[in-house]
């Protein structure tokens, strides 16, 4: 049913969007025959029709949820993006401005001025204003913050004074606390007279007077125990909490191997400061996958879809100048025997073969450590047995690969007389490089970790030069000592 739905919402996205297009395409084939023809009046018509064409694609964006405009808003060439964006309502602008990505948000806030920004950011809450702050001008942040009530500007403060890969960064302030010493009865009423929960609210959050977390109540417990029992008596005293200063991507993995839909983050003296949502959380985990697939293809996370082609050109110039390094560095190896693949034209047909199943290779066991590395599941007790099991693959997918290439070079260099060593040769080669290319996926992102970057950051790049070159210089070393 969960599938069923999720392609129902798929659809209907999609769907949006090309109504959407279409509005606008007829919009723009409208306004160039009216504007090509010649009448009285020209431009009050023009402008009527303008408006005119424009009142179904306003009231479509009106019926939209604000995920679904900012799907929209990045799958439109910036002129479009603009001109729908125009056409959003004012009080509508800071929910999806959280909702787009970093690089589509940056056009929107050019297109913005001061009043419109702080307008759009004052109708957030505290979190969500701490979340787009980071990415609006500094003179519009510095008036945004003397809108806002002293309370409301001491969490924006706080929020902001945490590193972005923190919980402090993440958490809200938006929730309920309760006393140990009450019944449930009293709970009840206290929340009926409440008459709204923060969203997400699974549990109440038990503290002392001096704003101590004891332990939090569900819920569902306060619906099935006896009205008249306290508070104290049904609460879990023992709750999942989480520090300010945590790492976010440890609290992300916490939320999946507890299924957490909210917990509370407390100071160093147990005092509550605030909660953790599910739906913060998935965020994070997605705007964290999406950087690790970018960063793996050398690509920047401010990279619009439909960026300048300068501007696009530029963010791809650092992993292209560093991709042509090491194929200079790959093709000298070639070059140092040049005069081996002369004598013997077939190393040149076959040489590719060993550093393509080289660098298949090395990508598994490289993303196999990408995600340990990821979920913590990695440290020095367990590293060394994960490297030899990762050698040990290797060692047996070279012997059986290496063999079987063996047999294809011999069946296909038959007629020449180094016919047998070639083939011995090309097998050797497989297996040697396979070994290598696991110790380069294993060691790549631990590297790269260490030197505090993401391990997807450049492990690829890294990877592809390891076993590019030394798959070259492997067989054709071989085969200028053997065949040669």
């Amino acid at each position: 049913m969960d599938d069923e739905h999720e392609d129902r919402t798929r659809e209907h996205v999609e769907d949006s969007l090309e109504q959407v297009m279409g509005l606008i395409a007829r919009h723009k084939l409208v306004e160039s025959l009216v504007h090509k023809q010649d009448m009285p009046r020209h431009d009050l018509v023009e402008s009527l029709v303008h408006k005119q064409n424009l009142v179904e694609l306003t009231k479509k964006l009106d019926d939209l949820h604000p995920a679904d405009v900012a799907y929209i808003l990045e799958a439109l060439p910036l002129e479009d993006r603009l001109l729908v964006w125009d056409l959003v309502k004012a009080e509508r602008d800071g929910e999806i401005l959280l909702e787009v990505s970093d690089a589509v948000r940056e056009t929107l806030i050019e297109a913005m001025d001061n009043r419109e920004l702080v307008a759009a950011a004052a109708s957030l809450d505290t979190d969500e204003i701490a979340d787009l702050a980071p990415d609006l001008p500094k003179d519009v942040v510095q008036e945004l913050m003397k809108s806002l009530d002293h309370a409301k500007r001491a969490q924006v403060e706080s929020s902001l004074s945490y590193d972005e890969e923190s919980v402090g960064a993440l958490m809200d302030y938006d929730f309920v606390t309760i006393r140990a010493d009450v019944t449930l009865e009293t709970a009840l009423r206290y929340l009926r007279m409440l008459g709204d929960l923060p969203p997400h609210t699974d549990k109440l959050f038990v503290v002392e007077r001096d704003g101590r977390l004891i332990g939090t109540l569900p819920l569902k417990r306060m619906l099935v125990h006896d009205p008249e029992a306290h508070v104290a008596a049904v609460m879990s005293d023992e709750p999942v909490t989480f520090h300010p200063s945590d790492e976010a991507s440890d609290a992300a993995q916490a939320f999946e191997r507890y299924d957490l839909v909210t917990a509370p983050v407390v100071d160093a003296n147990d005092r509550l400061v605030g909660r953790l949502t599910v739906d913060v959380v998935l965020d994070f985990i997605r705007d964290e996958s999406e950087a690790d697939l970018l960063q793996a293809a050398g690509l920047r996370e401010d990279e619009d879809l439909f960026t300048t082609v300068w501007k696009a050109a530029k963010n791809r110039w650092l992993w292209l100048g560093i991709n042509l390094c090491t194929a200079l560095f790959a093709s000298r190896v070639v070059g140092a025997f040049e005069g081996s693949i002369e004598k013997l034209a077939a190393l040149a047909a076959l040489m590719p073969i060993v550093a393509g199943m080289g660098g298949n290779s090395g990508s598994q066991t490289l993303t196999l450590v990408v995600r340990g590395l990821a979920l913590n599941l990695i440290s020095k007790e367990n590293s060394r047995r994960l490297m030899h099991k990762e050698l040990g693959i290797a060692l047996l997918n070279g012997l059986v690969w290496g063999s079987v290439m063996g047999v294809v070079t011999y069946g296909l260099y038959r007629d020449i007389p180094q016919a047998v060593p070639l083939a011995m040769v090309m097998a050797a080669a497989m297996l040697l490089n396979l070994l290598v290319s696991s110790m380069a996926g294993f060691w790549a992102p631990r590297l790269i970790d260490r030197l505090g970057h993401d391990p997807a950051f450049g492990a690829h790049v890294l990877l592809t030069f390891i076993t590019d070159s030394m798959g070259f210089f492997i067989f054709l070393g071989l085969a200028t000592v053997f065949l040669l």
